[in-house]
């Protein structure tokens, strides 16, 4: 092999090195159940005001990581919005947090999908990198303390909303 080769295979071993690097550290904010849930005060999706995990204190929060262009939300979107009415009077609220998205495609989203739970909006990537995010959709069970007591990193569907998030909703009352 020539030295031209092996300094270009030694950029290739390098640069896939970083890559894995970059993918493995992706989402370093450790975060665990039973710790708080990360907060802060983000502007609603399409309206005016501002919202928080806080402002649901005292209830079971099922927040949830989306963005329009991902098509595993859009396959959740439909289940989480049942939950959400399913549930609402049994002391559970489903909170949208668009990440990584424009305003537009959002809001286009959950007309097309007929979303009508509570949405926030992050802009950029404070809000995924949190929660320690690695991709969307994420989901994060709060407790009525505002503790994280499941974390989800992938979709959810009705099935799991109701053999995971339910027990541990019900098994806390």
């Amino acid at each position: 092999m020539s030295a031209r080769a092996f300094l270009a295979f030694l950029a290739v071993c390098a640069l896939i090195g970083l890559l894995g690097f970059g993918l493995l550290s992706k989402g370093e904010a450790k975060i665990a159940v039973g710790d708080p849930a990360p907060d802060k005060e983000l502007p609603m999706l399409g309206g005016p005001g501002q919202g928080s995990i806080a402002d649901y204190r005292g209830r079971w929060l099922l927040v949830n990581l989306w963005a329009s262009w991902c098509d595993p939300c859009r396959q959740e979107a439909p289940a989480l919005d049942e939950f959400a009415r399913r549930y609402r009077d049994r002391g559970i609220t489903v909170l949208g947090i668009n990440v990584q998205d424009n305003e537009d495609d959002a809001l286009a989203f959950l007309r097309d999908y007929d979303v009508r739970y509570p949405q926030l909006r992050s802009v950029g990537d404070e809000r995924s990198d949190a929660f320690g995010s690695t991709g969307v959709p994420e989901n994060f069970l709060v407790d009525p303390k505002g503790r994280l007591a499941l974390i989800w990193r992938g979709p959810v569907d009705r099935e799991f909303l109701e053999q995971r998030v339910v027990p541990l909703v019900e098994g806390a009352q």
